[in-house]
């Protein structure tokens, strides 16, 4: 369709963004379920509509945080000056805005695992840096850096994270409660406009400190509860 005739269509859009938002990119975001699983196994999510307070919750919280620390990353990523000396601070901040140890371990696990595959797809003396300062980041500060590595501006890696927040649960919801594929993806439609404004809040200058520092309690509890599971099927 004509851009000109649909303006939703954005002919600019960065392939790059694309990659980085696909679960098949092979970085292991597959097998982690953004605390679905422990809230299924809870009953706080159980159909389709109590799906979608979740992720309207993790989005405003976490995902809004994550949006942030990526898009400061990507700027950071940017330069100048070289980014290597500031990514133990940038990845500390990280630290300080997640709570439970069960989080920040997910995180720096799928940082380091995003960060080898960015490393052989979009090759950067950027990537090669953050791996020697910091070779097991937080997943934000691994995005930010592959997000500028691949092309994108902040704002696009802003999106990826918020993104990520949300998609990787919708899906993991679908696997463990058989909901109708459909219905999810109409979710994750109807958040587009929530997707957008947590983006485009993402600020990637300024000082970190002041960076979103948004607590979600529940989601800490799901992470604790589940790292302690017995039985699980997603690593998070």
């Amino acid at each position: 369709m004509d851009p000109a005739v649909n303006p939703a269509v954005n002919p600019a859009v960065n392939p790059a963004l694309l990659l980085l938002a696909d679960s098949r990119l092979p970085a292991g975001g597959h097998a982690h379920s953004g605390g679905v699983e422990q809230a299924v196994t809870s009953g706080a999510v159980h159909d389709v509509p109590s799906l979608a307070g979740f992720l309207r919750g993790r989005l405003h919280t976490a995902g809004t945080v994550a949006a942030a620390l990526t898009a400061a990353a990507c700027a950071c990523a940017a330069g100048p000056p070289p980014p290597e000396p500031a990514w133990g601070l940038l990845d500390a901040e990280v630290d300080a805005r997640t709570a439970a140890p069960a989080q920040r371990e997910a995180s720096r696990t799928q940082g380091r695992l995003l960060l080898r595959v960015a490393r052989r797809v979009w090759p950067s003396p950027v990537l090669e840096g953050l791996a020697r300062a910091v070779p097991n980041p937080h997943h934000p500060i691994a995005l930010g850096a592959a997000a500028h590595a691949a092309g994108a501006t902040p704002e696009e890696a802003a999106m990826a994270a918020a993104y990520h927040a949300v998609g990787g649960a919708a899906t993991a919801a679908v696997r463990l409660l058989g909901l109708d594929p459909v219905a999810v993806h109409g979710l994750l439609a109807g958040l587009a406009p929530d997707l957008a404004a947590v983006a485009g809040a993402a600020r990637s200058g300024g000082d970190w400190e002041s960076l979103p520092a948004h607590s979600s309690p529940a989601l800490d509890l799901l992470a604790e509860q589940h790292a302690r599971a017995d039985v699980r099927l997603f690593i998070s």
